[in-house]
């Protein structure tokens, strides 16, 4: 990239994305310019890593893009908005080339057009890693935001999207098990969803207009994440485990995992597959699938389904018993959250 200059390297990555509707102004003038019908804007801002969110041995440029673009979109569709556009600053090192530079803007389009946004700016800067700091812009549509503190007693708790899946993938892939796998289990899936998550970014204003009371996106996993939301409302979050059941591919997952690893290897671990794979469930984030709150007797669409109820107290328990260890991640804590 220091062969095409800063300038060369923003009209190289910008010639390939499209504006939408909302977009007046876009890539080229001091700031862009947004239409915003609603008259109030949701924002959101996110960072992504090298080496912390993701490998470029195990990543393509565009796997990056599409990560990137997921982890904001979906915090706009959490609040109940539809995701409308994205600015990108990226910072990378000076012999990285062009072609990865326009392959992660290939998938940051991509994964905008999935979602009904475009990217409309950002900066460039050099450093010694990527790093990617993604600002995500959405539309309320004229509904009241969703926020993290309105569920209460009574309401039905319901997830759509997959959940572990991420958490599965990024296990594989620490183990060493590349996306053709081993013995009968095709490992691609549960990888791409952890390189490439895929968010049901149209679940969030449909949930807004359900009547949706709070809602969240599972990014550190289920337990932190209904964890902020059981503090924010002030209230207990109690799933039932049996309808977070693993299905067959995380299990298979699971038993893989273990085969490479050995529970000896992991003392921490839970011995089994089935309380791996369930780990990966209440634990992994990554997902990016969104979480909410519904008054009772609220019919839910196929996408959503129902994994517990709110009820009176505080935190998140599993079977009405609190969930020994850790909840999710915590960046401060360089892993897991601890509480």
């Amino acid at each position: 990239m220091a062969e095409l200059g800063e300038f060369g390297l923003i009209k190289a990555i910008s010639a390939g994305l499209v504006r939408n509707a909302r977009t007046l102004v876009g890539i080229g003038d001091d700031a862009a310019v947004l239409a915003t019908p609603d008259g109030r804007v949701v924002a959101t801002t996110d960072f992504l890593l090298e080496g912390r969110h993701f490998r470029r041995d195990w990543s393509s440029a565009a796997d990056v893009g599409h990560k990137a673009a997921a982890r904001s979109l979906a915090d706009c569709a959490a609040m109940g908005a539809e995701p409308s556009a994205l600015l990108v600053a990226l910072a990378a090192p000076p012999d990285l080339p062009v072609s990865w530079a326009r392959e992660l803007t290939e998938g940051l389009a991509a994964e905008c057009a999935r979602a009904g946004a475009s990217v409309i700016g950002g900066d460039t800067a050099r450093a010694d890693s990527v790093l990617l700091a993604v600002t995500g812009l959405g539309d309320l549509g004229g509904r009241a935001p969703v926020l993290r503190s309105g569920a209460r007693p009574g309401d039905l708790v319901a997830v759509a999207g997959r959940l572990g899946h991420a958490a599965a993938g990024l296990a594989l892939l620490t183990a060493g098990a590349g996306p053709a796998g081993a013995g009968p289990l095709d490992t691609g899936p549960l990888i791409a969803g952890q390189l490439r998550p895929a968010p049901p970014y149209e679940a969030g204003p449909e949930a807004a207009g359900l009547g949706a009371t709070a809602m969240i996106d599972v990014s550190d996993g289920l337990l932190a994440d209904l964890g902020h939301v059981a503090a924010a409302s002030g209230v207990r979050i109690s799933l039932a485990s049996a309808r977070l059941a693993p299905g067959d591919r995380l299990l298979a997952a699971a038993r893989l995992f273990l085969s490479k690893t050995g529970s000896a290897a992991r003392p921490a671990s839970p011995a089994t597959p089935g309380e791996v794979a369930l780990g990966w469930v209440l634990t992994g984030g990554e997902d990016h699938s969104l979480a909410a709150a519904f008054p009772a007797g609220t019919r839910l669409p196929p996408r959503w389904r129902v994994i517990g109820q709110v009820s009176a107290g505080q935190g998140v328990v599993v079977d009405d018993q609190p969930r020994n260890g850790v909840p999710g991640w915590d960046h401060f804590a360089d892993g897991p959250a601890s509480g």
